[in-house]
């Protein structure tokens, strides 16, 4: 756990650092404001007959002033403690404060802030070990609660988003986590919006970047899916070689009781035959009758009575004599 919230504690830390970098460039302006009054000290001691009073008189204004002055940034509130109660939020701009009195504590960053959490080797409810990996938008609403109620709001909120991921992992299968995540970032946003609101905190959104499952487990799926699309393919076939032969029994039905038709239906098939090699067709004028056609098929796979058999007689006659003018050559 400690090295799997390593890479946030470094982001708050840099954070942190960011902010208080910030912050010393608003105090540039005091520094300014110290060193004007110094310097006017030092005139007042050269002008003066070299009086001490006057120097010590001007350091002393100039730093209690230029300490009371502070400068918070458009997007900074800053949380000022007097006398180790609370008194105000100050910011944006320009605002004073009594030196020793006040203590301005904490300098909160309304802006949104992205936060990365993770839940590693976590069971489903259907008892798959999943990493999960999700982008948490968040921002400060309330600067007092932030400040005043929980320690370290960075971290906390970090931690509430990482167990409320991992309880969303544990009540969620498997099936409905990868086909669902726009329901899983709703659930997840609404969980940590609930646990952040004390704490002044609102979640805009949640977003799961990625589930990693077993690689064995992702082989089984993919075999899964694949028997899946091959069954929705052989019934898809089944429907349409169905609706086939419906068509071919209609047709048939029509030729039957329209000979016309039938007749049309016998050229168009003549016509398909010899289009594309091209080629010359004499055509009896019986061509179209049923009977013809019926011989014509007959013709075709050699099942003609008499035909058939006279063929063959002739092809074994042109054998033995083939085979009688060979032996004579020999």
């Amino acid at each position: 756990m400690a090295t799997e919230n390593k890479p946030d504690q470094q982001k708050v830390y840099v954070r942190s650092l960011y902010s208080q970098k910030q912050n010393r460039k608003g105090k540039s302006l005091a520094w300014w404001l110290f060193f004007l009054f110094f310097v006017a000290g030092l005139v007042m001691f050269y002008t003066h007959n070299h009086k001490m009073i006057y120097p010590i008189t001007f350091t002393i204004i100039g730093y209690i002033f230029s300490s009371s002055v502070k400068i918070a940034h458009e997007w900074q509130r800053a949380v000022v403690l007097r006398l180790g109660r609370f008194y105000k939020l100050a910011g944006p701009g320009l605002f004073f404060c009594i030196p020793v009195i006040d203590h301005v504590t904490i300098w909160i960053d309304q802006r949104m802030f992205t936060t990365y959490f993770e839940a590693e080797k976590t069971l489903t409810r259907d008892n798959v070990p999943v990493d999960v990996d999700a982008v948490l938008f968040w921002m400060v609403w309330d600067a007092q609660k932030a400040a005043l109620e929980v320690e370290d709001f960075n971290s906390a909120v970090t931690w509430a988003a990482q167990t409320a991921l991992r309880d969303i992992i544990g009540k969620t299968e498997l099936s409905d986590m990868l086909t669902g995540r726009e329901r899983l970032d709703e659930q997840l946003q609404k969980i940590i919006d609930e646990r952040t609101e004390a704490w002044g905190i609102t979640v805009q959104s949640v977003e799961i970047r990625d589930v990693v499952i077993p690689p064995d487990l992702q082989d089984v799926m993919s075999r899964e899916a694949q028997a899946e699309r091959e069954r929705r393919a052989r019934r898809i076939l089944g429907q349409a070689e169905k609706e086939i032969a419906n068509n071919f029994l209609e047709a048939a039905q029509i030729y039957g009781q329209n000979e016309v038709a039938f007749k049309l239906r016998s050229m168009n098939l003549l016509y398909e035959s010899v289009k594309e090699r091209g080629g010359l067709v004499v055509v009896p004028g019986g061509f179209t009758d049923p009977g013809f056609a019926s011989l014509l098929g007959m013709v075709h796979y050699n099942r003609v009575p008499g035909i058939d058999d006279n063929i063959m007689d002739e092809k074994e006659k042109g054998t033995n004599e083939h085979s009688a003018c060979r032996k004579k050559a020999e």
